[in-house]
């Protein structure tokens, strides 16, 4: 079991899931308003958008801004897709938004030594790609992006010399990479309750059409429930070994994937900070052990 000198390293894991991942969102601020540290985090798709806020210390950033912006077209909506290319809108998300209008603390992400990890997909391999961001700024944000950026809905990014789309499609829940990595006491944080399984997305021969151009992308979006659910049964095998915490909701959360509705979002928010304050004893034992 690798560690710091004496100390073993813990390792935060958010999958994503869109704005279910305000439900990750309301965790973390439970864990920053209760001193809770980790050596690392990994976030994938939202994780990733959102985990950030956690690195940076900033508890209630991201349920402001999503209610802040939930009915500005800049944010997310159809007209941004017909007009940027992008369901959620590069520019004003990932830019213009903690640039300017919620601002993002640089100074504490960059000074905070916990290691921020993103997951991106190539669309060209339809693999993986792991990015360590330790200082923020604007490629620090394209590589969040990339993470997050949903096929056909978005335009693929292009960041350290590669083309990327979703992270999700590749590595939903990234244990394994992690454990790899050394951080060998993990607290992961899944956006659906026990017993969720997931099943071939509708449609797919029309959007393979769509991907005709990178097939190996699509490829891994048609594989994607498999690997899911596999990694799911991994996750399970650890937490029964004991050697992860799982934070999960109790139940499914109002929100497949996207809503403008400031309600709902509380709702998944307040759902995620229920849970947290329900198990902070257990979460505190685990991490000293």
């Amino acid at each position: 079991m690798e560690s710091y000198g004496n100390k073993i390293k813990t390792g935060l894991i958010l999958e994503g899931g869109a704005l279910r991942g305000l439900f990750s969102a309301g965790v973390m601020d439970v864990m920053l308003e209760n001193g809770i540290q980790f050596d690392g985090m990994i976030g994938v798709s939202a994780g990733a958008a959102f985990g950030c806020n956690f690195k940076s210390k900033q508890a209630g950033r991201v349920i402001r801004y999503n209610k802040r912006f939930a009915h500005d077209w800049r944010f997310f909506s159809l007209r941004s897709l017909m007009v940027t290319g992008n369901l959620f809108g590069a520019e004003f998300c990932y830019h213009t938004m903690p640039d300017e209008l919620d601002i993002f603390d640089v100074e504490t992400y960059d000074a905070n030594p916990m290691e921020f990890w993103t997951v991106s997909t190539d669309v060209e391999t339809g693999t993986p790609f792991y990015h360590r961001s330790m200082k923020a700024g604007y490629e620090c944000y394209e590589w969040i992006r990339s993470s997050a950026s949903m096929p056909i809905v978005s335009k693929l990014v292009e960041v350290g010399g590669h083309k990327f789309l979703d992270g999700g499609v590749s590595d939903s829940i990234p244990l394994v990479f992690f454990q790899q990595k050394g951080f060998a006491r993990n607290v992961i944080v899944l956006t659906h309750p026990i017993g969720y399984v997931k099943n071939q997305i509708p449609m797919f021969t029309f959007i393979k059409r769509l991907l005709r151009k990178y097939p190996l992308f699509a490829q891994a979006m048609q594989d994607r429930p498999r690997m899911y659910n596999e990694q799911l049964a991994y996750v399970r095998e650890q937490e029964e070994a004991g050697k992860v915490l799982v934070i999960r909701p109790k139940t499914e959360l109002p929100v497949s994937h996207l809503t403008h509705n400031r309600r709902k979002m509380q709702s998944v928010y307040d759902a995620g900070r229920e849970v947290a304050w329900e198990g902070l004893s257990r979460l505190r034992r685990f991490l000293a052990k």
